[in-house]
């Protein structure tokens, strides 16, 4: 997928979708920005009128409105801040894989997912960038574009290390992994985080194993392979792990604190953009 589909895709799912209200509290705002917080602080823009005290300086005083009357009165901005919130999208080639050539990959799906949840969230003023990527998460009008290049670049098999800086992390992959390897990797960042989601998706194909009579399995991007020749006699099995992992995944999130959300690669993209929406509000709505 080339950038300008990516985000012509992204853009077309945005406005499928509500404005995004991600909450922020001041002491976890890693950066100031454009984000009003609804409440006094550093910032550009008017809040309100109080006033004045003898804790206040002269040059905070608002002389044309004390005019007004007998009092004397200092003019507040609204504090602004803004969040950093870091995505990950897979980099392995059997997340960048559909089970038909008409359908969108799983990763390109993840990638229209986060950019479009991207977009709203920098107009909302938030820092957005890519975990593991050499540039710095950033807000304005050129993030998004940023993000969608990263979020594009192949980057490597090598799990990425936290940042130094407060942040949310949004990561997107099938997780097939086994459980004990998706722990190891995501622990320093929920030491560093608790507000994380991880975006699990999934083809058709692999949720309903149809599959019948001599197959040959293989792992995109290894030399992995299985051979059976009655491929409908372990759908049943297959399916139970299928579930079982996926279930444990969901736990292992919930025990980090973390926010899970699944998608399936056959269903409507914008179902799935606005469930990431939710998890990402659920951090407001937890203050």
């Amino acid at each position: 997928m080339k950038p300008e589909a990516l985000r012509a895709e992204a853009e077309a799912v945005m406005r499928a979708l509500p404005g995004l209200n991600l909450k922020a509290r001041a002491a976890d705002a890693a950066h100031l920005g454009a984000a009003g917080r609804k409440r006094a602080g550093t910032g550009e823009q008017f809040w309100q009128y109080r006033h004045y005290t003898q804790e206040d300086t002269a040059q905070r005083i608002d002389w044309r409105r004390s005019a007004r009357g007998d009092d004397v009165y200092v003019r507040e901005t609204e504090l602004e801040t803004a969040r950093t919130i870091f995505f990950w999208c897979d980099p392995q080639e059997g997340f960048d894989w559909s089970g038909t050539p008409e359908r969108r990959t799983k990763a390109d799906t993840a990638r229209i997912l986060m950019l479009a949840n991207g977009l709203m969230l920098s107009r909302a003023g938030e820092r957005i960038g890519v975990l593991g990527s050499a540039r710095k998460a950033s807000f304005g009008k050129a993030a998004a574009d940023k993000l969608g290049e990263d979020l594009l670049a192949s980057g490597n098999n090598q799990f990425p290390p936290p940042p130094r800086s407060r942040a949310i992390f949004a990561l997107a992959s099938d997780f097939y992994d086994p459980i004990d390897v998706w722990r190891e990797r995501l622990a320093p960042l929920a030491r560093a985080s608790k507000e994380g989601i991880l975006i699990a998706l999934s083809d058709p194909i692999e949720e309903t194993f149809p599959w019948q009579g001599r197959v040959r399995f293989s792992r995109p991007g290894t030399q992995l392979f299985r051979l059976f020749g009655r491929a409908e006699t372990i759908r049943e099995k297959y399916l139970e792990r299928f579930a079982a992992h996926a279930t444990a995944i969901e736990n292992l999130a919930a025990s980090f604190g973390w926010q899970y959300v699944r998608h399936s690669t056959g269903d409507d993209i914008t179902f799935g953009a606005a469930d990431l929406k939710q998890a990402f509000e659920t951090f407001g709505a937890r203050l």
